[in-house]
C-alpha cells in the first residue's frame, strides 16, 4: 500500500504516521492480490475532536471511512474497523459481479469470514420511494430551502448548470455540492 497522509490544523509526526500506516496494512488480508492504488488519509482536529477521513479508490470500488474522537489514536482504530465492516459487506457481491462479468478470480478474499457476513443483500431492502418536482434554484437557495426543511441533504435543479445537484450538510457545519459528472 502507498499512503498519501496529510494534517489539517495537526502536525503528522513519525509515530502517528507510521500508527496509520500499520493499521491500515491490515486491510491488505481482504485482498487477494497487493493493493496498488493510493491511499489517501487526513487528519485533523476541528473543534477538540480528532478526525481522521480515508479513501482507498479500487477498480469498481470506492472505500472511504470518516471517524471522529477526543484522541487520534482512537480514531484511526474506529475507522479501520469501519473500512473492514465496509469490505466485508461488499465483498459478496464485488466478487460475484466480478466473476460473472468477466470470468476473472475474485477481488476479495473469502477465507476467514464467518458464512453469515458472505451474504449481506438483505440489508439492502428499500424502504420508501418518494417522487417530487425539482425547482430550478441556486446553491445558495438550495441550502436555504434544506436548512428549512430540517434535512441534513436537499437535491435540486441548479439554475447555472440546469443539472440536477444535492447540497449537503458537513460534519464541520458547513455545506457540499454534489454535481453529477458522466465519464
Amino acid at each position: 500500500m502507498k499512503f498519501n497522509i496529510r494534517g489539517e490544523n495537526i502536525e503528522v509526526t513519525a509515530a502517528l504516521r507510521d500508527y496509520v500506516e500499520r493499521k491500515l496494512s491490515r486491510l491488505e488480508r481482504y485482498f487477494e492480490a497487493p493493493l496498488t492504488s493510493e491511499v489517501h488519509v487526513t487528519l485533523s482536529v476541528v473543534r477538540e475532536m480528532n478526525n481522521i477521513e480515508v479513501t482507498i479508490p479500487l477498480t469498481g470500488v470506492l472505500l472511504r471511512a470518516e471517524e471522529r474522537a477526543s484522541d487520534m489514536y482512537a480514531s484511526i482504530d474506529l475507522v479501520v474497523d469501519k473500512l473492514e465492516r465496509q469490505i466485508r459487506k461488499h465483498k459478496t457481491k464485488v466478487n460475484r459481479k466480478i466473476r460473472q462479468e468477466t470470468g476473472h478470480k475474485a477481488f476479495f478474499k473469502v477465507e476467514g469470514i464467518p458464512a453469515h457476513l458472505l451474504d449481506d443483500e438483505d440489508d439492502l431492502e428499500l424502504v420508501r420511494t418518494k417522487s417530487f418536482t425539482l425547482k430550478p434554484m441556486d446553491v445558495e437557495e438550495a441550502i436555504l430551502q434544506m436548512n428549512m426543511v430540517g434535512h441534513n441533504f436537499f437535491v435540486f435543479a441548479n439554475s447555472d448548470t440546469e443539472q440536477v445537484n444535492v447540497v449537503y450538510k458537513r460534519n464541520d457545519g458547513k455545506y457540499g455540492l454534489i454535481e453529477p459528472s458522466l465519464h
